[in-house]
């Protein structure tokens, strides 16, 4: 099996896994290699003492084969010095990364593939070997989207666990198995694979990075942290800074993420690592709308590692926001063709329709389908690609039915509660969807899609000022986050149109009550003595007296005038007068 590091890691695949027996017994009698030494056994016979005339001739020989060799070396080497380091092979460099806990280049992890298929053929039982292979071959399909990869790496990782069980040290073939279930996104498998790693010896640092990645899946925020700070103490350098760099972005501390990931790219040196970190960069800028810059991160990313194939898959994103869309739908085209993720296909058909062609959209979306379909089969789950497309291309409540299982499952993750919360609205239950939505949103994570999702279903319930808020917000994070979506977010801000001047008027505090005036001052007056009983008569009109003060402000709290105490003159002859 012949592996060529050298080559364009685009021109081939890891070596496919030999299809010989590893167990197979070699017969004894089969004929033997002429170029091997035969081993030495009871019937091997000393040979004969050499003659002095056979002595003096070698000795001759020998000395004129040392000459050559010193002319050649001097020739070599004009100083008589080499003392620099050899440089390390293919496999050195990927076994150097994994050991550092960074990314291998495409071409190194080829390279590391089919060295350990050969080694493992012929020592079946060597368990890190296997481990190491079956993780090579994770790592190979998370970065091809080849997701026939999982299947092999699951088969070497069990392989590894058959020679040696976990309980028994082989810790690392652990790691691999929740490094899989990561990839395939079943992030509860994952979580208890990397706890049990964990459980069993807390320092080993190799576990911390799948652990994260299951957490972040499962939406469990302080857990993630807390494997984001141990990680950073067990293994300093560019990965624990990448790590916490994408713990800042989760939380929405856009500064704290791009200080530490400007870190991570200065410190990175192995070609892989620094496109690692440079695409970490671009897409930083993506987020904050600042196309122009995530081009430049992510050209950056490309001409450092032209494997790094997401980086493309970026800048295509970042010319749409140009209007380079011309080059943008060729960028679309080539990363998908080297790496067919359904993102990318969804993507590039939600672009097609929003330049009106149809039918391109519509022939990717089948596209869509058929590497949906593949990730089925190869046991990957992508409900929330398949949910994002449902939702507004295809039937809501499909998507509705996808969402509510990954919610069982215990995926809860800021993406899997926006799509979720987008589908019940899609579905006609905005009520029950503004939940998901909010709290999407309240994760802080700076995405301007979270936000478009829950300002429109905000509009459908005629909550318009947060309505309002949510799409200002969405356009103000970045105004091109969608090329079918944003057109659709200025609409809608256009159609509720400026807030009321003063601000909503349930904010404002009601106006406090009136204090009570005080009563006015009255002198005593002497008691009325009834009048005798007479005929009643009418009264002649008269003008009312004017009174001495003026009378007091109405007000609830006062109280209502006694009939016993009158407050004028006026009253008081009228009460006698109307007496028996």
């Amino acid at each position: 099996m012949d592996v060529m590091p050298q080559q364009d890691p685009e021109s081939r695949r890891p070596p496919e896994p030999s299809q010989e027996d590893p167990h197979a017994q070699h017969d004894p009698h089969a004929p033997q290699d002429p170029y091997v030494m035969p081993a030495e056994g009871a019937t091997a016979v000393p040979p004969p003492p050499p003659t002095l005339r056979t002595t003096l001739r070698r000795a001759a020989f020998g000395a004129v084969a040392a000459g050559v060799l010193l002319a050649g070396a001097l020739v070599a080497v004009p100083d008589g010095k080499d003392d620099r380091p050899k440089e390390p092979g293919p496999v050195e460099r990927a076994e150097a990364a994994a050991t550092a806990g960074s990314p291998a280049s495409l071409s190194d992890l080829t390279a590391l593939i089919g060295d350990r298929q050969k080694w493992v053929e012929a020592h079946p039982k060597d368990a890190p070997s296997w481990a190491t292979l079956g993780s090579a071959y994770v790592e190979w399909g998370r970065r091809s989207a080849d997701a026939a990869y999982f299947g092999r790496a699951e088969e070497a990782l069990k392989r590894s666990l058959e020679a040696q069980p976990g309980e028994r040290g082989n810790g690392e073939a652990w790691v691999g198995m929740a490094a899989l279930a990561n990839a395939r996104h079943d992030f509860l498998a994952a979580k208890r694979w990397g706890e049990t790693v964990r459980k069993q010896d807390p320092k080993t640092w190799s576990v911390y990075p799948v652990l994260i990645d299951a957490y972040t899946g499962l939406g469990d925020v302080k857990a993630a942290t807390a494997a984001t700070e141990k990680f950073g103490e067990l293994r300093k350098g560019v990965p624990a800074l990448a790590r916490t760099a994408d713990l800042y972005r989760g939380q929405g501390w856009r500064e704290d993420a791009l200080a530490t990931a400007r870190e991570a790219a200065d410190r990175a040196t192995a070609p892989a690592e620094k496109a690692e970190a440079l695409h970490r960069l671009g897409e930083l800028a993506w987020e904050r709308g600042e196309p122009e810059e995530a081009v430049a991160q992510f050209d950056a990313a490309l001409r450092t590692d032209a494997g790094h194939h997401a980086s493309l898959a970026g800048k295509a994103r970042a010319l749409v926001a140009l209007d380079r869309t011309d080059e943008a739908v060729a960028a679309y085209q080539s990363v998908i063709t080297k790496l067919p993720r359904p993102a990318y296909a969804l993507e590039l058909g939600e672009l097609y329709a929003s330049l009106e062609l149809d039918g391109d959209a519509k022939s990717q979306y089948e596209k869509l389908a058929g590497l949906l379909e593949q990730a089925k089969a190869a046991g990957v789950d992508e409900s929330v690609v398949q949910a994002r497309y449902e939702s507004d291309h295809g039937d809501p409540a499909v998507a509705v039915e996808l969402l509510r299982g990954q919610w069982k499952k215990q995926h809860r993750s800021a993406a899997v509660a926006d799509a979720l919360g987008w589908a019940l609205h899609r579905a006609g239950k905005s009520e029950e969807g503004l939940e998901y939505a909010q709290q999407a949103v309240d994760t802080g994570v700076r995405n301007a899609s979270y936000a478009y999702h829950l300002g429109m279903i905000e509009r459908e319930l005629a909550q318009y000022g947060p309505a309002r808020r949510h799409l200002e917000e969405a356009l103000r994070t970045n105004p091109a986050f969608s090329p079918l979506d944003a057109p659709k977010a200025r609409e809608a801000l256009e159609t509720l149109g400026e807030p009321p001047p003063g601000g909503p008027g349930d904010m404002q505090p009601p106006p406090p009550p009136p204090p009570p005036a005080p009563e006015p001052k009255r002198e005593a007056r002497p008691e009325a003595k009834p009048e005798p009983e007479r005929e009643p008569k009418q009264e002649p009109k008269r003008e009312s007296p004017k009174p001495e003060a003026p009378a007091p402000a109405p007000s609830q709290t006062a109280p209502a005038p006694s009939k016993a105490a009158p407050s004028s003159p006026a009253a008081v002859e009228a009460d006698a007068s109307k007496s028996p």
